[in-house]
């Protein structure tokens, strides 16, 4: 087994709202791109349901408004899409309780999902909104979802990287 980290997702209040456990597959100083599970679901999102024993392969980084998912369905390893969430920059470092790394970062609710076909959807514009963050805050939280459409409209970045079940 390689090395491990612990994912802590927390609310805007800074609270841990999800934890999971994953596989690092690559890391820097700066990022960490891990392997797991999902265990929470389904999650509709209109046209794509995401279940629980779906795959998925997370970059998170130190430096950047945002996180990214690569889907992969339980079923059949079929490739669903991409999945991002937008946050703070992640806190990457030692797990103060056990092995392997510890990875925090808080989910400011405005989510950017694309198919491999093309279709995006963005999500929780609402609860967004609600979050009432301070203004330059809320003004990253824009630029990283349009960094995000560009990489996606260029087929750069994680976007680019071949679908694998």
């Amino acid at each position: 087994m390689g090395e491990r980290v612990t994912v802590q997702k927390l609310n805007a209040a800074g609270e841990v709202a999800v934890t999971w456990a994953g596989e690092v597959l690559a890391r820097t100083a700066a990022s960490v791109q891990l392997a797991a599970t999902f265990t929470r679901g389904p999650l509709d999102l209109g046209y794509v349901t995401l279940r629980p024993g779906d795959r998925f392969v997370e970059w998170f980084y130190a430096d950047r408004w945002y996180n990214i998912f690569a889907i992969y369905n339980v079923g059949d390893g079929a490739f669903k899409g991409w999945y991002c969430n937008i946050t703070r920059p992640a806190e990457i470092g030692p797990n103060p309780a056990g092995p392997g790394l510890l990875v925090r970062a808080v989910d400011l609710a405005l989510d950017y999902f694309r198919q491999p076909g093309g279709a995006e959807l963005v999500l929780d514009e609402d609860e967004f909104a609600a979050l009432a963050l301070p203004p330059g805050e809320a003004r990253q939280c824009r630029v990283a979802l349009a960094e995000l459409r560009i990489l996606a409209a260029a087929g750069e970045g994680p976007f680019a990287l071949p679908a694998t079940g």
